[in-house]
């Protein structure tokens, strides 16, 4: 059995956003109903609305950073209780068996994770559908606890820029005194920003854009490098412990390297797209590294959520209306949002 829900999708490509229809299950004994009240706009929700990747399926309707209340649970859920807050990131589903789901890593599922939109629906004939919709019904062990503390709306790109942030800060071991280096000032470089600075890391904001200063300082960054500036950043070579590289398209890595120290890393979470040709010697010479992370698993996911809560960290947002979601799309395409767009979701029920 299923129910009809109100949702806001794209029925190919080329397409913008509009209102449709699309099925939800009803709640299974291990289910939890969700009735959503915000939902954050991701860039991968438009590289996958257009196709960017090659592995769209249509109708499209986005969203993995989802906010809201608990409106029924099956009866094998004891955890969740309706009214609730709780929110949905950008995986519903995973084996639950192979050694990287066992290692709470449901984001590299072995047999493939059950993504929030996009992928093979193991309950219904069809394909899973994100929350640019009314409600949402998911497994009771991907769904989390939202701090009742922080800001509810802001907190929903915690669910894909909190956790693909915080997890390779926290991988790499980033503590108290260690020099953080963070590139790009978007959606996922400003939550780098907060939550090194939350670890108690001296932040260093990597930018283009002089005009940003002001801003990664007021986030919590201790100091600006332009990377343009070739003084500057000769000025810090070899000097940084961690850098976290958010660039979204494919780069020049290399003056990136320079700045690490000897055996320090640098991860990539935001070009998932080939990248121009790192020289080797930059590596060899101090034994640096690049590595790449993405997201982060749920019980990762859940320790996120609570450092935000305890150090009250949410997302800068603009709220919008779900009609205005195709200017949003357009304005992130132009990086004319500070930081990340946030659906008012009963901008739809209305």
């Amino acid at each position: 059995m299923s129910k009809k829900v109100n949702a806001y999708g794209a029925k190919d490509s080329q397409a913008d956003l509009e209102p449709m229809s699309i099925k939800r299950r009803d709640v299974l004994k291990d289910d939890v109903e969700i009735d959503i009240t915000y939902c954050g706009v991701c860039h991968s929700d438009i590289h996958t609305v257009k196709n960017d990747w090659g592995n769209s399926v249509y109708p499209m309707i986005p969203g993995h950073e989802i906010i809201g209340r608990v409106t029924a649970v099956g009866e094998k859920v004891s955890d969740f209780k309706e009214g609730q807050l709780v929110g949905v990131g950008c995986m519903v589903d995973s084996c639950q068996s192979c050694s990287a789901c066992e290692d709470d890593m449901e984001q590299f599922c072995e047999k493939g994770a059950t993504m929030t939109y996009g992928s093979k629906d193991e309950h219904m004939d069809d394909h899973t559908h994100g929350g640019y919709t009314t409600s949402i019904v998911v497994d009771k062990k991907f769904v989390l606890h939202i701090p009742e503390n922080i800001d509810e709306k802001a907190a929903a790109p915690l669910l894909c820029a909190g956790i693909t942030t915080y997890s390779p800060l926290k991988n790499w071991n980033v503590k108290k005194g260690d020099k953080v280096g963070v590139i790009g000032l978007g959606g996922l470089g400003h939550m780098g920003v907060k939550l090194a600075d939350a670890m108690g890391a001296h932040v260093v904001m990597i930018t283009t854009s002089p005009d940003k200063a002001e801003d990664a300082e007021r986030l919590g960054a201790d100091e600006v490098l332009i990377s343009k500036d070739k003084d500057a950043m000769k000025e810090h070579q070899g000097s940084f412990d961690f850098i976290l590289n958010t660039i979204p398209v494919g780069h020049d890595m290399n003056p990136y390297i320079n700045l690490l120290k000897r055996d320090a890393t640098m991860v990539l979470v935001g070009a998932v797209e080939p990248l121009e040709p790192v020289h080797g010697g930059g590596l060899i010479m101090g034994r640096k590294r690049i590595a790449g992370s993405l997201i982060g698993g749920i019980k990762e996911t859940q320790e996120m959520l609570d450092f935000c809560g305890e150090h009250n960290i949410v997302s800068d947002i603009e709220l919008i209306d779900i009609s205005d979601i195709n200017k949003a799309y357009d304005r992130v395409m132009d990086s004319d949002v500070k930081y990340r767009f946030v659906i008012d979701m009963a901008s739809l029920k209305n």
